[in-house]
């Protein structure tokens, strides 16, 4: 039987790994990330048939189907991850871009940089692709990468780090880049979201209980993300297709629907018609509706929302339709039980835009347009790891910059 793992060792690694990142050209790490790319590929079922193995021990636990959607992977799934891999090797290497800053001094010159954050850790649930997805961000950015999964993908999320271990091994760099912490030393979480003396940044990815539990523990920094819990506030002037395809688009992005839109506030002078229309649009995609008190009273057909529901996710096909009296009511509700990180208006009203927009407190607004998450979007946008709600260290799509920090330099003249 194997030792345990040690966590200091692994983080103390991790550190050297990244002390050795920082020196590296983005050349070399663009060489990297098709070496990851490619083992994904060659490896492609050996990593499958690990994931087979977790999705029959999960079904024997009765894991729900949600985590089970969540790690399932598919050659669709790993092929996509290959490819966002491929991309990353082609971009321009974010770190040590020089910046203009205002601050200046007599008689020298000031400048800032992106440099790498050091150490990210990351501690998600199920999406075994995810860690490559990390592995490939932090390789870019010059940063190493410590994973720690859920034990729902401990097959998966072995086999995928193994081989761009040995990728990045190949590659010429330190295969401490990336470590892994089994998911059966769950006791191990705690004490690693506590080392802020040589972890610089933790992101945790999963739902709601799991965020909140790494940011109730960490003293390190956490960058914090969401999942569901969107909202969408019809105002009566906007149009019946433009909400409803907002709303379906939103609930594309597989396997998990980032900014899927499950609240919908609607004026108390709703277009009855074109509502019941809405309504079976959803229904026939199968979607199951809830109300509030107000609307189950007029369509029992509804199932009434519990008040707990709407400052939650659902995370599954369900949407719940709330009504309001004005445009101020819906920005105040949407304030106080969102998830805060990609919210959305339906108007034909300028001012309703722009009064939206100043006032929802929410990272991402998104007007007469799908919210839709997309982590491998179209060329020319960013690659993203997901979507962050909070107002510290980043805010909104979590990209290569958000793996970085500024340093400044003064440059005088010696006297």
């Amino acid at each position: 039987m194997d030792s345990l793992p040690n966590l200091t060792e692994i983080v103390h690694n991790a550190r050297r790994a990244a002390t050795a990142l920082e020196d590296t050209r983005g050349i070399d790490r663009s060489h990297a990330l098709l070496r990851m790319a490619e083992a994904l590929k060659r490896d492609q079922d050996n990593i499958l048939e690990a994931n087979t193995l977790d999705l029959e021990a999960s079904r024997e636990m009765a894991i729900p189907d949600l985590i089970l959607d969540w790690l399932k992977l598919t050659p669709e799934r790993l092929l996509g991850a290959a490819r966002l891999l491929e991309r990353l090797s082609e971009l321009t290497d974010p770190t040590r871009q020089i910046l203009h800053t205002p601050y200046q001094v007599e008689q020298g010159q000031t400048y800032c940089q992106l440099m790498p954050l050091g150490v990210i850790a990351l501690i998600y649930e199920a999406f075994p692709e995810l860690a490559a997805i990390a592995a490939g961000l932090c390789i870019r950015t010059g940063n190493s990468l410590i994973l720690k999964g859920g034990s729902e993908a401990s097959n998966s999320n072995r086999a995928i780090a193994e081989t761009l271990k040995n990728a990045i091994a190949s590659a010429g760099f330190p295969a401490y880049c990336l470590g892994l912490i089994p998911a059966d030393q769950g006791e191990l979480t705690r004490e690693l979201v506590t080392q802020d003396a040589w972890i610089n940044l933790v992101i945790p990815y999963g739902r709601a209980s799991l965020v909140q539990q790494v940011v109730r523990q960490a003293t390190v920094p956490v960058l914090r993300t969401a999942l569901g819990n969107c909202y969408l506030y019809w105002s009566p002037s906007g149009e019946l297709e433009t909400a409803c395809w907002m709303i379906l688009d939103s609930h594309q992005s597989e396997p998990d629907p980032v900014n899927a839109i499950e609240k919908v506030l609607i004026h108390r002078d709703f277009d009855e018609g074109a509502l019941h229309v809405l309504w079976r649009n959803l229904r026939e995609k199968g979607f199951h509706l809830r109300g509030d008190a107000d609307l189950v009273m007029e369509y029992p057909d509804l199932v009434l929302a519990a008040e707990e529901d709407w400052g939650r996710p659902y995370l599954n096909r369900n949407i719940a339709f709330k009504i309001v009296d004005s445009l101020e009511e819906a920005i105040a509700w949407i304030n106080c039980h969102s998830s805060g990180h990609a919210d959305c208006l339906v108007t034909d009203s300028y001012p309703e835009s722009r009064r939206f927009a100043q006032r929802i407190n929410s990272a991402t607004v998104y007007i007469n347009t799908s919210p839709r998450f997309y982590r491998n979007p179209q060329r020319g946008s960013p690659i993203a790891l997901g979507m962050s709600n909070q107002k510290g260290h980043r805010r909104g799509i979590i990209t290569l910059e958000s793996l970085t920090t500024l340093k400044y330099v003064v440059q005088g003249l010696g006297n």
